[in-house]
């Protein structure tokens, strides 16, 4: 099966080259890989697809020059590998946060059904003995 692969067609005036289209489609993928939400309607499921489209058709705006440059550097301060581990870690205490309520609930009325069998245990020796010494 061959792959036909079409050319992406964008406006000259806004983009400069397909490099700089690589540049804005690979970072914006990596925003939608990040649960952005995209920014037009599209057939296709694929973040890469979906950031080329969205580049090419002018809806993403971008930096060049020295404000992309100091944009760049402001980035590389904000680690998105912490953050996604940040956020992995938050969901993974939630969800043994309601293990524990499960559990506790199951150990709660396990006691409770302890106590009552302990107390039935004692309450029936205590008349036993209670009558024992009567007679």
């Amino acid at each position: 099966m061959d792959i036909i692969s079409l050319p992406v067609e964008f406006d000259h005036s806004k983009i400069d080259g397909k490099f700089r289209l690589v540049a804005i489609a690979s970072q914006r993928a990596k925003d939608l890989s990040l649960g952005e939400t995209p920014k037009i309607q599209t057939k296709t499921k694929k973040v890469t697809s979906i950031a080329i489209e969205e580049a090419a058709s002018g809806v993403l705006e971008y930096l060049t020059g020295d404000e992309a440059v100091a944009a760049r550097e402001e980035a590389g301060k904000f680690d998105y590998r912490k953050m996604l581990e940040d956020s992995r870690k938050a969901a993974a205490a939630q969800d043994l946060s309601e293990l524990e309520k499960d559990l506790q609930i199951y150990l709660h009325e396990r006691e409770t059904t302890d106590k009552k069998a302990f107390e039935e245990l004692f309450s029936e020796k205590k008349g036993e003995l209670s009558e024992d010494t009567e007679e």
